[in-house]
């Protein structure tokens, strides 16, 4: 318990230093004003001193208590609500101010509270966070300042436990895709359905025979039995993998902020990646992710597995990673992932494409295209379109719309030449990645690529 002197204390000071002051102005003899001042001092010191261990002890007795309840998990950028308790089973009121020590990558506006702790209950109060990034963040105890009984001191102590939360990507656009799918509306954030009656390598049931269907799907025998025709139904092989090469470099160190947290390139390509995920786990794909871009051993890897629980494995090995200044190999990114994952797979890399970099990612995808199925996705930044799009009032503007043209054409006809062998490949702004994933996840399932 940490002690300040409080207002009422600096008053008495300066009461007995004015005092002293003029005891010596009128001319009263030095050695009676030295008497009487070490007296005052002495005794406002002692009183000061009895303060501070009966306030202490009172404290001690009565036994507050701290307690915080909050989701297991916050989503970054999002504003999520703490609610407080400050239990107080003694016999005394206090009345306090609580400053809630929390992470410096939380954010609120509701710190510090003013609280009168009533004797024999409970005093409940709520306030909100909202995460900047993702990691790991920690809620130390609680300050709380006081004033001592006698009111000479102001005191301050720490409350609760020490806890921790994990910060993971929003999950609001995986909610979104989940409810949109049940209302069989998910044209209204622009991803394409796929029904195609008869298509994949496993059965699925036995069908009456429609205008349309195969006729070589029709199983004879059921026929036979039904005395109508039946046909075979089949479905999408069920036990495909799509692996998902994730870039941590530099380049995915781009910054679309626009006022909250969780708004960076890779925070994006993250939401991006729980979508798909859920996507491909749903249809009964197994899902597994690399990155690459990280200093040596600083990897992540998860091998394919199938069943919803891998979204959250997925986001328990990502969900801490931030790019950093390391230069991306895509070269030795490639060899790698040709050890770890000797079986087929549709292997989607996730990166931000430059045009210098055609020559080693082109050697890398040709490594992968030996065995794997790959679609290259790869980001662009929003403020090349926006130099662009600004209208032409100086001389200045000009220069930088015409550098932006050029950059964006020299850009454009490097990925281009990327994709003179296969289509699998996107290029899009950050917020359409998801979206423009799951569409060509789903046109390469419809076509049976994998």
């Amino acid at each position: 318990m940490q002690a300040i002197p409080s207002r009422l204390l600096l008053w008495f000071a300066l009461a007995f230093a004015l005092l002293a002051g003029g005891a010596w102005a009128f001319a009263l003899p030095l050695i009676l004003v030295s008497v009487v001042a070490v007296l005052l001092v002495a005794a406002l010191l002692a009183a000061t001193g009895l303060d501070y261990f009966v306030t202490r002890r009172a404290w001690r007795q009565d036994g507050l208590r701290y307690e915080r309840r909050m989701p297991a998990a916050l989503a970054v950028g999002v504003p999520t609500q703490v609610i407080a308790t400050v239990r107080n089973p003694g016999v005394r009121n206090w009345s306090v101010t609580l400053f809630d020590f929390i992470d410096a990558g939380l954010h609120t506006d509701d710190m510090p509270r003013e609280l009168q702790l009533v004797a024999g209950t409970a005093t409940e109060f709520s306030y909100r966070v909202r995460a900047a990034q993702r990691g790991d963040v920690q809620f130390a105890p609680a300050m709380l300042r006081l004033r001592s009984r006698g009111g000479l001191l102001d005191l301050q102590v720490r409350l609760g436990e020490f806890e921790q939360r994990r910060v993971y990507p929003d999950f609001a656009e995986l909610a979104r895709y989940a409810w949109l799918t049940g209302s069989n509306r998910l044209n209204e954030i622009g991803i394409k359905t796929f029904h195609q009656r008869g298509a994949g390598t496993d059965f699925k049931q036995l069908s009456e025979y429609q205008a349309g269907d195969p006729i070589r799907h029709i199983d004879w025998k059921a026929t036979l039995r039904l005395q109508k025709p039946i046909v075979r139904q089949f479905q999408d092989e069920r036990d495909q993998r799509v692996m998902l090469l994730i870039d941590c470099g530099r380049r995915m160190r781009a910054d679309d902020r626009e006022g909250a947290g969780g708004r960076t390139h890779f925070d994006q390509v993250l939401n991006a990646v729980m979508l798909l995920s859920y996507v491909a786990l749903k249809r009964g794909d197994a899902v597994g992710a690399m990155t690459f871009g990280t200093p040596p051993g600083e990897g992540r890897f998860v091998a394919p597995c199938k069943g919803l629980q891998t979204v959250e494995t997925v986001m328990g090995q990502l969900y801490a990673v931030q790019p950093t200044p390391t230069h991306s190999d895509y070269q030795l990114a490639a060899e790698e992932f040709m050890r770890r994952q000797p079986k087929r797979a549709l292997v989607i890399i996730v990166t931000n494409f430059r045009d210098e970099d055609a020559a080693e990612l082109g050697d890398a995808l040709r490594l992968l295209r030996s065995r794997h199925l790959v679609l290259l996705a790869s980001l662009r930044e929003q403020i090349v379109q926006q130099v662009i799009e600004q209208p032409l009032t100086s001389r200045a503007a000009a220069v930088a719309v015409a550098s932006a043209h050029l950059y964006a054409e020299a850009r454009r006809k490097s990925f281009a030449r990327l994709a003179a062998r296969d289509g699998l490949m996107v290029d899009v702004e950050p917020p359409r990645l998801g979206v423009e994933l799951v569409n060509r996840y789903n046109a390469v399932k419809k076509a049976g690529l994998l």
